[in-house]
């Protein structure tokens, strides 16, 4: 079997055709149908990884990689900190109280969630409170609230915010709603809308006096991990029984399966772009086989055998499709360079976190999208190659 032959024969294939122009303008359109298609695919594959990894930095920022909590009523204690941190030295440890409050100024009243902390460790784990805490002193009633209940309360430095807790004071015949001004020191940006507008922060030492905790008693612990899906194990063995210890891709486990699932049913309607490219291939070598059935049945009676043939009309579907390839990866790789470089798309942070365009193709997704392509460009090369060794050489011979 002589391999030239089948080359030659691309190459003659290949050239323009003043006879049967259609074929080229049908092959064109395979080749940029191929291409397009795989760009788009990259494209939309970068932007929903790029969403998916600002979403969650920015839950995992406010979630914390591991959480520690308490499975009944008792409270989680000083003691279990001390082990904790003796046993995991590399890991870092922030306690914290945490309770519902209602917001209360003139005659708005908003809830919200107040968290007790130690801003000093708390800094070390949440680099948002790090940033809304930097060169401050904070004291044991001072308050930093999300900049969406800042900007709705209208609060400014050292101004007291009034906050109505849950928990019940006796007084006279009926029990009253216990009320503590905080003074206001500030406020934080998380980039969720969610978080600005609920969460607020005070002292441990505040909130514990005002809520009538033992000293040492914590609600939970937030945990920061380089490895949270290994410690998670490791912490969960030392744990006393009444304790349990979750990690954040399990507080929002439906909120990122409904984004893989969005992701991959993106990449099935996307690659269908290129499945009906493909048939452009398949209409492309049919109509060659059709007008180069002379010619077939020439060199088969010559002596060409049938895997020679095959082999043309399959290496010239694959050069169409893979050039197709080629060009379409170079071209998504540039739109993705300049959508990257350039804002030229602008989108609104408090939707969705970040004000630029998040671009984050993986090298899974990658290799995935050429792998489909270049399966559904054999595929569609595959069929009009067998068919061409299925003339009958008699018959074309005698009558063509």
């Amino acid at each position: 079997m002589n391999q030239n032959l089948s080359f030659y024969l691309v190459k003659k294939y290949l050239r323009f055709d003043r006879t049967q122009p259609f074929i080229t303008v049908i092959s064109l359109l395979a080749f940029f149908g191929v291409a397009i298609g795989l760009m788009v695919l990259m494209v939309a594959m970068a932007i929903m990884n790029g969403f998916d990894k600002e979403f969650e930095k920015k839950l995992f920022t406010m979630n914390y990689p591991l959480s520690i909590y308490s499975r009944s009523f008792s409270p989680v204690e000083q003691i279990h900190l001390n082990t904790l941190k003796e046993q995991f030295p590399s890991l870092k440890f922030s306690p914290y109280i945490s309770t519902q409050v209602i917001v209360k100024k003139g005659n708005r009243l908003e809830g919200g969630m107040l968290f007790g902390v130690h801003f000093e460790q708390e800094s070390q784990i949440n680099s948002i409170i790090k940033e809304a805490v930097k060169g401050r002193t904070l004291e044991k009633y001072d308050l930093i609230t999300g900049s969406e209940i800042a900007k709705t309360h209208q609060f400014s430095a050292e101004e007291k915010a009034t906050l109505i807790f849950t928990k019940n004071d006796p007084g006279g015949m009926s029990l009253i709603p216990k009320i503590k001004r905080f003074d206001f020191q500030g406020s934080f940006r998380s980039g969720l809308m969610a978080y600005d507008k609920s969460y607020m922060y005070t002292s441990l030492e505040g909130l514990a006096q005002v809520l009538q905790y033992e000293e040492g008693h914590f609600d939970g612990i937030h945990i920061y991990s380089d490895d949270p899906f290994v410690d998670i194990e490791k912490i969960r063995k030392v744990l006393p029984e009444d304790l349990g210890i979750v990690g954040w891709w399990q507080m929002n486990g439906n909120f990122f399966a409904a984004l893989a699932l969005e992701k991959r049913a993106l990449f099935i309607v996307l690659m269908l772009i290129i499945l009906i490219a493909s048939l452009n291939i398949i209409s492309s070598l049919m109509m060659t086989v059709m007008n180069r059935r002379k010619e077939i049945a020439l060199l088969l009676s010559l002596g060409a055998y049938k895997k020679e043939i095959k082999n043309t009309f399959f290496y010239l579907g694959l050069v169409i499709g893979g050039g197709g390839m080629i060009f379409g990866v170079i071209l998504g790789s540039l739109t993705l360079f300049i959508l990257g470089s350039f804002d030229l798309i602008s989108l609104p942070a408090d939707v969705y976190g970040t004000a630029r365009l998040p671009l984050d193709l993986s090298s899974l997704d990658f290799v995935l999208i050429v792998v489909g392509t270049s399966i559904i460009v054999a595929l569609s090369s595959y069929y009009p190659a067998h068919k061409a060794t299925q003339i009958n050489v008699l018959d074309t011979l005698r009558n063509e």
